[in-house]
This record gives structure tokens, sequence and C-alpha cells, in this order.
């Protein structure tokens, strides 16, 4: 019997898992997958659905069972052999890793697993590399033998929601599996509070200095809690490796333990981040698909506009305000003032007529 999760994904893309149920049935499921999906959560279910049809030993017709203790492992995530690697630090990237003594969260301390002995029971390791897209050219390079000639016995699962910032050779030795919804999914901290800053900008505070003011404060203030927010998370989830690094008493497992879960909290933040300034880009582009005519049913993000669209937008008001979104996300590429940056875009957006 499938799991919940399983069973969810066969109705949501009954072709694809009927394609990937007649490979593993057959015995000839690729070793590798691009997983592209443009929802964070689509990207974790759906590696999980993968391992499970890849690793599960009770499976029938191509299908894993869902109870047996490999299922169950890697829907909770305590599959012995499942091993992932998530992009951490201030640059927000996968690296390469030393060479003898390959670092965690690194590429190379990744392919380590690979090579060692299986003794979980599953039919497959299943590794998996989550915002594959933030790979260094140098990790990518490293990682094509792997995908050429991987060791036996593995499934690699590459998810992004950028496949296309992945390098020719990575992507063309793996097989593409698009899950697109064409929507985003906001989950970051402070999203309610800057959704109604930005509606208030483009409708009420239009032309009043004072009340655009007051609304920039409001996404700055968003913006500088994302750090904390990441940071606090990140914590509390690191909690206990750090009590266990404590109690072996090695003073250097717990200075690397701890420098992980500072990198982790970095990773987490990056990742917040990207997602506020993507919701700032969102806001704007429906705000100039809904000036321009399309209905607001057909918006892919209508959450972003709670109230329903917003009064008296023309198109080249919405333009202007497409276009202020795309010179903020270009300014903040560089070493500036995030602060200013957001209240510049925020104020002007306002004050545009």
């Amino acid at each position: 019997m499938p799991t919940n999760l399983y069973d969810k994904y066969r109705k949501l893309y009954p072709v694809v898992l009927q394609h990937l149920e007649n490979a593993s049935r057959a015995g000839r499921l690729t070793h590798a997958f691009l997983l592209q999906a443009d929802s964070e959560r689509v990207r974790r279910e759906f590696a999980t659905v993968l391992a499970q049809l890849a690793a599960c030993p009770a499976g029938r017709d191509g299908k894993p069972c869902g109870i047996c203790r490999v299922c169950r492992g890697i829907e909770s995530g305590n599959y012995q052999e499942l091993y992932t690697l998530t992009p951490v630090g201030k640059m927000y990237e996968i690296k390469i890793g030393d060479r003898n003594n390959p670092e965690p969260n690194t590429l190379r301390n990744f392919e380590k697993q690979f090579h060692l002995t299986s003794t979980s029971g599953g039919r497959r390791k299943v590794g998996i590399i989550f915002d594959a897209d933030r790979l260094n050219e140098e990790s990518q390079n490293a990682l094509l033998k792997t995908l050429e000639e991987p060791p036996p016995e593995t499934l690699l699962i590459l998810a992004t929601g950028n496949p296309a910032a992945l390098l020719p050779t990575t992507r063309s030795r793996c097989q593409l599996l698009p899950l697109l919804a064409n929507r985003c999914e906001y989950d970051f901290a402070g999203f309610g509070e800057l959704v109604a800053a930005l509606n208030k900008l483009v409708g009420e505070a239009r032309g009043n200095l004072a009340l655009a003011e007051a609304q920039a404060a409001a996404i700055c203030r968003v913006a500088a809690g994302l750090n904390s927010a990441a940071t606090a998370r990140t914590a509390a989830e690191w909690e206990g490796r750090i009590q266990a690094a404590a109690q072996s008493g090695d003073a250097p497992t717990v200075k690397r333990v701890e420098a992980q879960a500072t990198d982790a909290g970095y990773g987490a933040y990056m990742k917040e981040r990207g997602m506020f300034l993507s919701a700032i880009h969102t806001f704007a582009a429906e705000l100039f698909q809904l000036a321009s005519g399309v209905p607001f049913g057909e918006l892919a993000n209508p959450e972003l506009f709670p109230a329903g669209p917003p009064a008296n937008v023309t198109p080249e008001f919405a333009a202007m305000v497409l276009k202020g979104a795309d010179e903020l996300l270009f300014t903040l590429r560089f070493n500036v003032n995030e602060e200013l940056a957001l209240r510049a875009f925020a104020v002007g957006t306002a004050m545009k007529s």
C-alpha cells in the first residue's frame, strides 16, 4: 500500500509516476535525476517519493510498499543510507571540500558516503542535493565523474528550481523531471506584513510621503527580522547535535559542529532573503499583469493581493513599479546598504504617478 505521500504524487503526476514505476519494474531506473520544481516543498517531497521508489526492498509492480522500515525511514529522514547536501554559509553555495579530509557540507564529503559498506537492507543508497544550482563550478566539475560512473546501487537526485544555472555538462548527465506549477510558495517570517505594506504602497500611500515612509519602515523591519528568525530556527535544529558534541568532551569536534551550525544558519537566512526579494518582484510583476488586463483568478500568486486587485493602477504606473523592483534586485547584487535600497524602492513606488 503506497504511503500517503506517494499516493498524493501518484494523483498529481500520474503519467510521470507511471513511467517511473515501469522503469523500476524493468530494472531500468536511471541513476541520476534532475528534479525541477518551482516549489521547495514539492522538491523535497518528490525527492522522498523517488528515494522510496528506488530503495524499497518490498515493493511490487514498481511501487514502494510504504510500510517497510526503509520506506518509513526515508519519509522520516532516518534512513541510514539517505544522504543530503544543502548550500550553507554567507555565499549560500556548495563547495567542493578538501580532497584528503573533506569538511561536512561539501561535495567531497557527500560523495564519500557512497563508498562505505551498505548495512541498511535497502535496494539503493540515495543522495539528494537540494538547491543544486548553488553547486559552484568546481563542485559541479568534480561531480561529473560520479554522475557518469556512480557507485553500484546508487541514486542521485539534484533538486532545483533553476536548472539553467547548472553547467550543461551536469544537466546532460541527468534525467530531467519537470514538476512545474508556475507559481511560487512563500514561507518566511513577516510575509503577511510585507504583503500589507506593498499593497498600501500602490494604494492609499500613493502621493503620501508620510504613509510611504511608514510602509518603507515596515518592509525594512521584515528584512531585518529574517536573519534572527532563520538563526533561531537553525539553532533549535542543531541544539541536539551541539549538546552531543559537548558531551563527547572533544574540543575540535565541538568547534567543528558549532561552525557547521553557524554555516547552516547563514544558509537558512540567505534562502529566506531570496524568498523575500522574490515576493517583492512577483508582487510587482503581477501588479503589471493586473493592470494589463489579466484576470485576477489567473494570477499565479493571488495571495499577494489579499483584498483583491488594487484600484486605479494604470499599465504605465505598474510598469514603473516593476522597473523599480528589477532595479532593486540588481542593486542588491552589489555591496550596498540594503535598508537604504529597500527604502528607496518603497518610497519611490508610492511617489510615482
